[in-house]
């Protein structure tokens, strides 16, 4: 028995975090049923690095956050299609929904109207800035929210300027949140028997993942900088290696730093008293990162993280080819290959979770499904008889699985 075995979740999302977010219950045994427009679909259908599938609306970023589900072609935008919708809601467990605040109101689709008839759902709707307030109606993505939140204000060199991280760090991070809210709302549930609304928000979390740094600003009135790969520690910053390659070390406690000092073969920092002291070097940092660089220059990248370790928290910088590689090795299965029809040798690579359990863990049963492959099943799951889904299938409030007519939005 997984966690969500029996909860059915209707997936109202695209893009990245909100189906990151279902995709994680659905990898705990949720019936996960991705509600998706007419021949256009999920957006990221048609993203990723291989053209085959991206014309065929199976792109591979679609791919990273879309197995264990079901997906069945509605027009919500038609009265019979939004019926449909709410029909399905009423025996559902969970609805997530990631369209602009106000979209699914107007739908007939908002909270209030589900909830009525089905007081024991659990909503969850995640937006760029929240449901309300004056940023509420900003159209947003991970970039955007990333400039405006202050992430990239902190992010790069005095020459680079503000940086925004290199991948969508907000959605997976918001999409985990809305995921744990989700969670923590189905047991709050089954202990007390009704359920809730959640309201999450990117910019939010932007400010979760910046907890520290917000609180030296408003506490202590210290601002971010543009800090590179500086840390406030010298003996918790990147410096250049022999070789040419970063290492970054993590020397962050008293017993760290004296076993780099000694790895380093200089014990003399330690008997300097501006520097023995972690918790008092800050104002002599320049001083002793300078030291520091000296050091590390002396040697290659691998020769020191292989001296340093395990005493000392270290790592030379790796591209992303070499981390997959380590991480194969080390047999961690955070990344595997599933079943993929629509791709020429029948398998594609995808990240699955980023934790694992002794027993019903998250796991991949079936591959992404094409575009409103289960429209048949969604429709006879939910008690439509064969009169209602000919009518529906008429007048296009629900599309059924084609393959011609198909393109990326």
């Amino acid at each position: 028995m997984k966690a969500f075995d029996g909860i059915t979740v209707l997936d109202f999302t695209h893009v990245i975090a909100g189906p990151f977010c279902t995709y994680q219950l659905a990898l705990l045994g949720a019936e996960v049923i991705k509600v998706e427009a007419p021949r256009v679909g999920d957006y990221l259908r048609g993203r990723g690095g291989d053209d085959a599938l991206r014309g065929a609306l199976m792109g591979d970023h679609f791919a990273c956050q879309n197995a264990n589900k079901q997906s069945i072609c509605i027009d919500l935008k038609t009265e019979a299609g939004a019926a449909l919708a709410r029909r399905m809601a009423e025996t559902a467990e969970v609805v997530v929904e990631n369209f602009r605040p106000g979209v699914m109101d107007a739908l007939g689709l908002g909270y209030a109207m589900l909830s009525a008839r089905n007081p024991r759902l659990v909503y969850c709707s995640l937006s760029g800035y929240g449901q309300d307030g004056a940023l509420s109606e900003r159209p947003v993505y991970d970039n955007v929210v990333q400039a405006f939140s202050g992430l990239m204000a902190m992010t790069g060199t005095a020459s680079s300027g503000p940086l925004k991280a290199g991948a969508p760090v907000l959605d997976y991070a918001s999409g985990t949140m809305a995921a744990f809210a989700v969670a923590a709302a189905l047991t709050r549930r089954e202990r007390f028997g009704a359920g809730q609304y959640l309201d999450v928000s990117m910019l939010d979390t932007a400010f979760m993942l910046m907890s520290p740094v917000i609180s030296s600003l408003v506490n202590a009135g210290k601002a971010p900088r543009l800090h590179a790969n500086e840390h406030a520690l010298a003996g918790a910053s990147c410096y250049e290696a022999a070789d040419g390659a970063l290492l970054m070390l993590g020397a962050c406690t008293q017993r760290q730093f004296e076993a780099l000092c000694r790895k380093l073969g200089r014990e003399d920092l330690l008997r300097d008293a501006r520097f023995a002291d972690v918790r008092r070097q800050d104002p002599h940092r320049a001083a002793l990162a300078a030291e520091l660089a000296d050091e590390i220059k002396r040697r290659d990248a691998q020769h020191w993280e292989t001296l340093l370790t395990p005493e000392v928290p270290v790592a030379h910088v790796r591209t992303l080819a070499e981390a997959l590689e380590e991480s194969a090795a080390a047999a961690r299965s955070t990344v595997t290959q599933i079943a993929y029809p629509a791709a020429e040798a029948g398998r594609l690579t995808v990240p699955v979770a980023a934790y694992r359990a002794d027993r019903d863990g998250p796991d991949i049963d079936r591959p992404p499904p094409a575009l409103g492959e289960d429209g048949d099943a969604v429709l006879a799951r939910f008690g439509i008889t064969a009169d209602e889904r000919a009518r529906l299938l008429e007048i296009g409030a629900v599309v059924l699985p084609q393959t011609e007519g198909l393109r990326p939005e």
